[in-house]
């Protein structure tokens, strides 16, 4: 098992990608915090966490409160005395027209997808560079490297991700912390599945002629957190299909 030992906290866990993730991660020997603002998700991921011999803990977090991201750290630390590695998932994909996106709903996806990355990675890296070591993945978006249509707040919000995800590697890399993001394309979630057809067009601009799994996501994030990336840091790993090529 390549995480055997360490302790991980997962945002957004309780489904789609960030539940691929956290199951991820405990088939690989980590202890999971599985984080999520709706508990009975998050009771479903742990639970099937447990039944497949991993260890998972739920945990209600709210992302965007500070508070919330700081009592995530320090129930990793109090169960299973550090934190190795932290995942920003906690993301929301609305679409809108952007003469029809108003304030609130700006100020709602930017605080889900960005600054809660902000917030749980400000929190995490303090107790990170106690330890003198640790790992975090920023889920980022293909929407933040192309053009897009019809969400012009959330490709701004993980365009912020990314850059979030640069600044933070370069301040984090003497104290022995990585920081690398991964970018989804058109992955087959319940949600996007459910709020939209747009997908139905999207695939035929794919060149491997299919949308992304959950698990493709999870096995990319696997990589970065293990000792195979040990070199790797400041990096944004697309994960769409190539879609884009860069």
């Amino acid at each position: 098992m390549r995480l055997q030992g360490r302790a991980a906290a997962v945002t957004g866990a309780g489904r789609g990608i960030g539940r691929a993730i956290a199951m991820t991660l405990a088939r690989e020997g980590a202890a999971v915090i599985v984080a999520d603002i709706d508990d009975k998700a998050a009771q479903d991921t742990a639970a099937e966490i447990q039944t497949r011999g991993g260890q998972a803990m739920l945990l209600h977090v709210d992302a965007t409160r500070k508070a919330d991201a700081q009592m995530m750290v320090e129930t990793a630390v109090r169960h299973y005395g550090k934190l190795d590695i932290l995942v920003n998932n906690a993301g929301v994909y609305p679409s809108a027209p952007v003469t029809e996106i108003t304030e609130e709903q700006w100020d709602w996806v930017l605080a889900v997808n960005l600054k809660s990355a902000f917030l749980c990675s400000q929190a995490a890296v303090k107790q990170m560079m106690a330890q003198h070591h640790g790992v975090i993945i920023n889920l980022a978006s293909v929407d933040a490297k192309t053009r897009t249509t019809g969400n012009a707040h959330y490709s701004a919000a993980k365009a912020g991700v990314i850059s979030l995800t640069r600044t933070l590697a370069g301040e984090m890399a003497p104290h022995g912390i990585r920081v690398n993001a991964v970018a989804p394309g058109w992955i087959a979630t319940e949600t996007l599945i459910s709020i939209s057809e747009r997908w139905k067009n999207a695939v035929a601009e794919i060149p491997v002629g299919r949308l992304g799994r959950p698990e493709d996501v999870a096995e990319a994030v696997l990589y970065l957190v293990s000792d195979a990336a040990s070199y790797v840091t400041g990096e944004v790993l697309d994960v769409n299909g190539g879609m884009v090529m860069d």
